[in-house]
């Protein structure tokens, strides 16, 4: 079965992971709040929808992979709430 429990929950920690890499705090807070409101939308999907926004996810990880390797070559220094 595609999209199940373990491969959402697989898609769902690498996305987290991946965010919490981002230099800049305000991109990071932001990153994490969408992927968990996301997820937390997507629960009650089924079916095709469900496969749609599987997707959408996993496209959304390559971008975010790539954002972050963008974001720490001009990193910014750390923010005051930071510390």
């Amino acid at each position: 079965m595609v999209g199940g429990r373990r491969e959402v929950l697989s898609l769902y920690k690498a996305l987290l992971r991946e965010s919490r890499k981002f230099s800049a705090y305000n991109y990071r807070e932001y990153a994490l709040q969408r992927i968990r409101d996301g997820f937390r939308e997507g629960k009650l999907l089924i079916g095709e929808e469900q496969q749609r926004q599987l997707q959408r996810a996993r496209e959304s990880l390559e971008i975010i992979k790539r954002q972050v390797v963008i974001g720490n070559l001009y990193a910014h220094p750390e923010l005051v709430i930071e510390k």
